[in-house]
Formats: structure tokens, C-alpha cells, sequence
């Protein structure tokens, strides 16, 4: 079985680190880094562009709403035309620096709520959708399965790649448990293994309710900022390759 394992990276600011992003680098196959408006600079993004390209990682952007201080994790109000030049304007700089240090950007994925925004609003999704595909018509679009982005992306032609986010709960009807909530991030690297495996063997997952849900995906997220996050990619990999599976960056999959 071949399966991305994919990082929302580079989500510092100035000196200040969230994880060891050179040490994550290592493990994963995709890259999402952050443009500068929820975390990231451009020195940051440089930085994790060129690791990338060292380590035959791919990089996509992940852009965000204006919002530092919250992480991008709180809702601004934008009607589709705002929030689409928000998201244009970050995959246009991470291109610039990509080109700048001789790799590329092969695809997007949406940071906490901006992601919100295009998930369930089709107006909004139809909008970024055809903005990404006017910007690069190859791009992949990272995404949960069964949201509004997705479906909009294949309508303009765009290829999607599903996720399974690991060290985050799902409720009974596929949606993330809010963060406000307890038991909403995991954090042991014995429950990531865990619900791994039994993702790899059924494509099913535990919910925070205790039934079991079907999850399309081809990529495993891990988030950069989940305390212990290198630990628990590399429990990732390490299930992943010992049952039989190989990590494979995006572009391959999806050929």
C-alpha cells in the first residue's frame, strides 16, 4: 500500500519554533507550510522550502486567515472575493520563494479556518477553486474528505488527496472534535499507532463516541504543533512500514 504522510510546517514566527521542523522533515513526504499570515515568514518559509528540497519532501502551501495572534484559528469575516485573494496572495509568495531556492510548489492545503470557510460554504469553496486551478492547474488540493472544497476542486479539474488526520478525534459524523474540547488532540504515540493500523487494515476510525467510521483517505496528517509531534510522525512511518506500506509523496499517488 502506498500513503503520503503530510505536516503543516514552518508555523513559527521570527525565532520562535513550534516543533523541530528539521527532524520532521525527515519523516514525512509533503510539507504544508505556512505563508506568513497565521504563522511563517519569509525567512521561515525559505528555510523549510530548502529543507524540503534536501530531503525530496514536495511543499504546498497552507495558507490561513490574517491572524497571528490566534494561530488563524479564529473566524474573520470575509465574503468569497476577500477570503480568495487572502489564499492567492500566500501561494504566490510561497511560489517566489520556491522558485528562488530551485523547487516547487505542487499543491494546497487549507490552515484550521480558513479551511473551515471553504470545507462548508460552496459558494466560498467554488470561488478558491477556480482561483487555484487559474494559478496552476496541477495542483493538488489537500483536503478531509466529503467538504465543499473537494468537490469543488474536481469540478474545475483539480486533483484532491483525502486525508486522515491522526492525532485529531472525529465525532460520529466525520467532523473534527473542537480543540475547546477534551481528548480533542491525541497525543500518545500508542493511540496514533493504534488508530493507524486500524485505519491502514479497515480505512476505519474510533470515534470520540466509541463507534467506528469509514475515512477515504490517501494521506496521514500530523500536526507540526501537537506537543510531541516528531515522536508521533515517526510512529506514523513506522506502522505504515511495517506493515508492508511505503511512504510516497502526492504527485505519485495521484499518477
Amino acid at each position: 500500500m502506498k500513503i503520503g504522510i503530510n505536516s503543516d510546517m514552518g508555523e513559527g514566527f521570527g525565532n520562535y519554533r513550534i516543533c523541530d521542523d528539521e527532524a520532521l522533515m525527515s519523516i514525512i513526504s509533503s510539507a504544508n507550510v505556512a505563508c506568513g499570515f497565521h504563522a511563517g515568514d519569509p525567512i521561515i518559509m525559505d528555510r523549510m522550502v530548502r529543507l524540503a528540497k534536501q530531503k525530496g519532501v514536495e511543499v504546498g502551501a497552507h495558507p490561513g486567515l490574517p491572524d497571528l495572534l490566534g494561530f488563524g484559528r479564529r473566524v474573520i469575516q470575509m465574503d468569497a472575493a476577500e477570503l480568495e485573494k487572502h489564499m492567492v496572495y500566500q501561494i504566490g509568495a510561497l511560489q517566489a520563494i520556491a522558485a528562488n531556492a530551485g523547487h516547487r510548489v505542487t499543491h494546497v492545503s487549507f490552515h484550521a479556518a480558513m479551511g473551515n470557510m471553504v470545507n462548508a460554504d460552496p459558494d466560498m469553496a467554488d470561488v478558491v477553486a477556480r482561483a487555484i486551478a487559474t494559478i496552476n492547474r496541477d495542483f493538488i488540493v489537500f483536503s478531509q474528505p466529503d467538504a465543499e472544497i473537494v468537490r469543488a476542486a474536481r469540478k474545475v479539474g483539480l486533483r484532491v488527496l483525502t486525508l486522515f488526520l491522526a492525532d485529531r478525534a472525529y465525532d460520529e459524523n466525520a467532523h473534527l472534535v473542537s480543540r475547546k474540547l477534551p481528548n480533542s488532540v491525541i497525543t500518545s504515540s500508542e493511540a496514533v499507532a493504534e488508530r493507524v493500523k486500524r485505519f491502514l487494515d479497515s480505512g476505519t476510525v474510533k470515534t470520540i463516541e466509541g463507534k467506528s467510521i469509514k475515512v477515504e483517505a490517501r494521506s496521514i496528517l500530523i500536526h507540526s504543533d501537537t506537543p510531541g509531534s516528531v515522536n508521533l510522525a515517526g510512529t506514523v512511518r513506522r506502522v505504515i512500514e511495517q506493515g508492508g506500506g511505503e511512504v510516497t509523496p502526492a504527485t505519485v499517488l495521484l499518477n
